[in-house]
């Protein structure tokens, strides 16, 4: 990360990650991407949850196509597989990712944003696919991640029309879990990431994982593997104490 753009910093079990290319609106270049990975494997062990933000008045405005190029087909499938890539630990590590939203979440920016688990935004967020404005596609999830949060139809209008839903449009459409005052996003994420820590590791792991596995499964493979996930979670001495503490206060 010699080139700075991320900035990682960690305290309390909580990661935080920033986009560091505020003049670019954060856009996402084959250098940023790297770093952004970079980041990810330096994460501390003892982190029980991530925080990932933009600098400035942007999240990510998506690819900076000021870098784009030309490549032949096998090659821009391999590029769009690098972002996927990235994408996806991110969203399956198994750690708990909290993303804070204001202005542009374009593009692969919002392909970025829907790989995180809670999503808090501003309302000077702005959600955009302006992919086919441009005559390319997707090629870092979307049509995945988003198209599940806002429908297949939804989301094929975004692209073909480069339409632009605000924050107020975006939490109603879940795109946003949380919309908060302008400037309060980053408190309103410390507060959640908090929150999730207290949660036991092995809880959250399962929560961040099965759940996407299990939208991907038949009805009775679904509910396999949620009985599988519950046996994990549920038999562990910590668990036991817990809800014996929580009886225990109720009875009080």
């Amino acid at each position: 990360m010699t080139e700075h753009l991320v900035k990682a910093s960690s305290a309390d079990g909580i990661y935080t990650i920033m986009l560091a290319r505020p003049a670019k609106r954060n856009a996402i270049s084959d250098r940023l991407l790297a770093a952004l990975e970079k980041a990810w494997d330096a994460m501390p062990e003892d982190t029980r949850a991530v925080i990932l933000a933009g600098e400035g008045n942007h999240f990510c405005a998506g690819l900076d196509l000021s870098e784009h190029q030309h490549r032949e087909p096998f090659a821009v499938m391999k590029h769009s597989q690098g972002w996927q890539r990235v994408f996806s630990r991110i969203q399956m590590s198994g750690t708990p990712v909290i993303a804070v939203l204001q202005g542009a979440v374009i593009g692969g920016g919002l392909e970025l944003a829907t790989a995180a688990h809670v999503r808090v935004a501003e309302p000077s967020a702005m959600y955009q696919l302006p992919e086919g404005r441009h005559g390319i596609f997707v090629g870092g999830g979307a049509s995945v991640r988003v198209a599940r949060i806002i429908g297949q139809g939804r989301m094929c209008e975004m692209m073909l029309t480069g339409r632009i839903y605000k924050a107020e449009d975006g939490q109603q459409l879940g795109l946003s879990h949380y919309l908060v005052e302008e400037g309060a996003g980053m408190a309103k994420a410390q507060e959640l990431a908090l929150r999730i820590a207290e949660n036991t590791p092995m809880a959250n792991y399962a929560m961040v994982t099965a759940i996407q596995r299990i939208s991907n499964m038949s009805t009775d493979d679904g509910f396999y593997v949620e009985s599988l996930a519950a046996g994990l979670t549920q038999t562990s001495p910590e668990i036991a104490a817990r809800i014996g503490s929580f009886l225990k206060g109720k009875r009080g």
